[in-house]
């Protein structure tokens, strides 16, 4: 699996995150009163807000393709797939939030899983902050990278970028650093000339555009991505996350630019 996708399926997870979090700090009230908006923020980078309190969440992201689709590893060759089940404790607010999360990274085998952490600790002011890791590997056969990071996320406050209706952020913003998927490129790129390391800094911005969109662009430490994402609800109370976007903008890493779909829910207990 490419790093494109890997770092894919952590962002699924990491939409649904962006509305557990915001719940919990709207019922709180040490919790600022402009809070960011339960929209999808990153495509493949993580951001500074976390599952906390007992939220349980799930999803699932798909690429329309693998990188260097005529390379000679048959499992680049056609769309790929992962699923992600996780469960958020702490309050963030009051000190600390922990998310922990099991993810399949191969739809056709079930048998490629590892678990992500993420451990985040919210500001104030619609600001977060969060250390994790990512890929720590349950089984063997699989080229998913070990890697961890820090990232501070803000949603921004000044008068414009603020929604009145429901008082939420339309800007919103994370940077970050870390190892591994951050900055190491595939073999792929290596033999293609595209360098072996990438810059191991990584952010995102969203914005709120219209109809409830936030248009999301981020770097990844490897390549430029972008897409929308959007959050609707059952019966008022069930979150469903999508997101959509096109990765690898840039000649940095892979051989094209390809498709991300993500679909995700979280409930809290």
């Amino acid at each position: 699996m490419n790093i494109v996708m890997k770092s894919y399926l952590a962002a699924v997870m990491t939409v649904i995150i962006v509305f557990s979090a915001c719940s919990l700090y709207a019922e709180d009230p040490a919790a600022s009163t402009i809070l960011p908006n339960i929209y999808g923020k990153s495509l493949t980078t993580p951001v500074g807000w976390g599952a906390s309190n007992g939220t349980i969440f799930a999803g699932v992201g798909v690429v329309s393709r693998g990188a260097y689709y005529h390379a000679s590893s048959a499992s680049n060759q056609v769309g790929d797939g992962g699923a992600a089940v996780g469960l958020g404790i702490g309050n963030p607010v009051k000190n600390l939030g922990l998310q922990a999360a099991l993810t399949q990274y191969d739809m056709t085998g079930w048998n490629r899983y590892g678990m992500s952490f993420h451990l985040h600790r919210y500001l104030g002011s619609a600001s977060a902050v969060a250390v994790g890791a990512q890929n720590l590997m349950l089984s063997s056969g699989t080229d998913s990278e070990k890697s961890y990071y820090i990232v501070y996320s803000k949603g921004v406050l000044s008068s414009p970028f603020i929604n009145a209706d429901n008082k939420t952020t339309r800007l919103h913003f994370s940077i970050g650093a870390g190892n591994g998927q951050f900055g190491n490129k595939t073999q792929e790129d290596i033999l293609a000339g595209k360098g072996e390391h990438g810059t191991y800094v990584f952010g995102n911005i969203a914005y709120e555009m219209f109809n409830e969109f936030n248009f999301i662009t981020d770097w990844n430490g490897i390549n430029l991505n972008a897409g929308i994402s959007k959050t609707f609800f059952i019966n008022h109370s069930i979150p469903i996350v999508i997101t959509a976007g096109a990765v690898d903008l840039t000649g940095y890493s892979g051989d094209g630019v390809r498709f991300i779909l993500g679909i995700g829910t979280g409930v809290t207990l």
